[in-house]
């Protein structure tokens, strides 16, 4: 029978998973909630038969799996409502901001024992499945480490600007959102990573999110993750993760691209699906499908998502953090 799903939280993620879900044959929304009207006309328009119900306690009500797609901000209060309702909670990350708030958090969906994962969306995809497959065959030889690049003209970028919280420290700018998926994807290749050394910058307004971040990372062995990241300029986006290794390096770019180099230019590693973006989160939802049924799956579990957004906490503190 196909998953009774509520989504909350219809910005951007919520209406891209809505549109995925309902080609997809193993869910059935059951309930929309979003508090901003603008949001919940787009996801009705999409959506006409979903109902639209009067607030997240209902749409928790109304299923089975609630997708919290809101800000990190109530993120934790919705999902532990879910849970100890038993519910499954399929989160967007960051899993939040608040350190000590999502270490309970985790452990609190740990008790309650309902299914749960992190929506990272490389986590089921080609390109990680290839990586991971390649390290591990000894394909790339003996890993060396990674570099992250990230260039932005603007952040957020033009079609983020409904997500006006993304602008702010709080809760919002490109390390949470973006330099996050690169570090999972890291620390599935490398194992776990501490911060050695981390330099944000910020703009003179402090309710404002980082502009640029240069950070060095480190896993037990002492392989680098070196992070270089900046906003402004005339220029098209750049983002991209290398995993390097000794006989082979991997190029991941626009999250699902996958280039080889085997000391050469990098080249395209397969031919690309028409829509690589909505064939990821295809591939999430195959993966959510086998979690929410006690079944081995790709996704990112609450732990390492936890470990992840500790990570990207620390590198925004800065030096002497």
């Amino acid at each position: 029978m196909a998953i009774r799903t509520a989504i909350i939280g219809l910005g951007i993620m919520g209406r891209r998973l809505l549109g995925q879900m309902q080609q997809h044959p193993g869910y059935e929304l059951t309930a929309m909630w979003d508090p901003d009207k603008a949001a919940c006309a787009a996801a009705q328009d999409m959506a006409p038969d979903t109902p639209m119900v009067a607030s997240a306690e209902a749409a928790i009500d109304a299923a089975d799996l609630v997708y919290l797609a809101c800000p990190p901000g109530p993120r934790k209060t919705y999902a532990l409502a879910a849970a100890s309702a038993g519910k499954a909670v399929f989160l967007e990350k960051p899993l939040g901001v608040d350190v000590a708030e999502s270490e309970d958090l985790v452990a609190q969906l740990a008790q309650h024992g309902t299914p749960a994962a992190v929506n990272f969306t490389q986590a089921s995809g080609p390109a990680m499945t290839n990586t991971v497959a390649a390290a591990q065959s000894g394909e790339m030889g003996q890993l060396l480490g990674a570099d992250i690049v990230l260039n932005y003209a603007a952040w957020p970028r033009a079609w983020q600007k409904a997500a006006d919280w993304l602008r702010f420290r709080d809760e919002g700018g490109m390390t949470r959102e973006v330099i996050s998926h690169f570090l999972f994807f890291s620390e599935r290749l490398l194992g776990p990573l501490h911060v050695v050394s981390a330099e944000p910058s910020y703009p003179d307004d402090p309710a404002l999110c980082e502009t640029h971040l240069l950070a060095r990372l480190e896993n037990e062995n002492g392989l680098p993750v070196s992070i270089l990241a900046s906003v402004g300029g005339a220029q098209p986006d750049r983002q991209e993760l290398t995993i390097k290794g000794s006989a082979q390096s991997r190029r991941i770019t626009d999250f699902y691209v996958e280039w080889i180099s085997d000391g050469g230019d990098f080249v395209l590693a397969n031919s690309l699906p028409e829509d690589a973006r909505a064939n990821s989160l295809k591939q999430q939802l195959d993966a959510l499908e086998k979690c929410i049924a006690s079944q081995p799956n790709a996704l990112a579990t609450p732990a390492e998502a936890l470990r992840v957004q500790k990570l990207v906490e620390r590198m925004l503190r800065g030096p002497g953090a």
